[in-house]
C-alpha cells in the first residue's frame, strides 16, 4: 500500500510514539495482560493512522465533458444554488462527504486552466450539514474548461478536519483526476456545475474519486 507524502511525518510520529509507550509500559508494569491490551491498541491506533493516508492506483481514461468524482465519499446533497461568492451565477451544487475511513485525496473533476484559488478562514461545523458549505473553513478552486466554462470545486473543513492542503497555482493547466489537494480527518468537496450538467448520482450513492463519472456536461455550453 502507498502512503500519502503528507501522512510519512505522522505515521513516523505515531510509530514513535507507540514505541516509547510499549517500552515503558514492559519495563514499568509487570501485569502481562495490560502490557498486551496496550501493545494491541497501539498496533490498531498505527493501522488506522497508515490507512488514513492511503494512496490507491486507480488508473483513468477520463472522457470528453466527463465530471469524475474528486473524492470518496457519500452524495449528501445535490440542489439547485446561485453561488454569489465566485462564480455569481446559478448552478448545480453536489456535495460529497468524506468520513475519516475514506482516502482523503481529492482530484481534479474535469480539466483546464486553474483561474481562481482562495483560501477562507471559517467554521468547523460537522461536514455532513448544509451550512458547512457556507460557514465551515475551505480552499476554492475553478476550473477554465476549453469553452470557457468554470467548475468551481470547495475543499471543506469538518468538525474533526482542521486542515485542507491545494497543490495547485493559478495559471496552471490541469488534467482530469490530477491530485488537487489533500484534506485531514472528516470533510466535504463540493462541485458546481452548469444548471445544463446531466447528474449521474444521487443522494445517498457511494462515489470514488478519480473513478465515479458525477455528471457529463451539455455539448452546448451555454452556462
Amino acid at each position: 500500500m502507498r502512503i500519502h507524502p503528507c501522512g510519512k511525518k505522522y505515521i513516523l510520529r505515531i510509530v514513535i510514539l507507540i514505541a516509547v509507550t510499549n517500552f515503558l509500559v514492559w519495563y514499568l508494569i509487570p501485569i502481562t495482560i495490560i502490557n498486551i491490551i496496550i501493545s494491541i491498541l497501539s498496533f490498531f491506533l498505527l493501522c488506522g493512522v497508515t490507512q488514513f493516508f492511503r494512496y490507491p492506483d486507480r488508473p483513468l481514461i477520463p472522457k470528453k465533458n466527463q465530471i469524475i468524482s474528486p473524492a470518496d465519499g457519500t452524495i449528501c446533497a445535490i440542489s439547485n444554488y446561485k453561488e454569489e461568492e465566485i462564480l455569481k451565477k446559478d448552478t448545480l451544487r453536489v456535495s460529497i462527504f468524506m468520513s475519516p475511513l475514506n482516502v482523503h485525496i481529492n482530484w481534479i473533476p474535469i480539466g483546464g486552466k486553474v483561474t481562481f484559488l482562495k483560501h477562507k478562514k471559517g467554521k468547523f461545523n460537522a461536514a455532513f450539514k448544509d451550512k458547512a458549505s457556507e460557514e465551515n473553513e475551505r480552499f476554492s478552486t475553478v476550473t477554465e474548461i476549453e469553452d470557457g466554462r468554470q467548475i468551481l470545486t470547495n475543499q471543506i473543513a469538518g468538525a474533526l478536519a482542521r486542515r485542507v492542503l491545494n497543490y495547485l497555482k493559478i495559471g496552471q493547466i490541469v488534467e482530469t483526476g490530477e491530485e488537487m489537494g489533500f484534506i485531514r480527518l472528516g470533510s466535504r468537496v463540493d462541485i458546481y456545475l452548469p444548471t445544463d450538467t446531466q447528474i449521474n448520482v444521487k443522494i445517498g450513492d457511494s462515489v470514488r474519486g478519480r473513478e465515479t463519472v458525477i455528471g457529463t456536461l451539455s455539448e452546448s455550453g451555454k452556462n
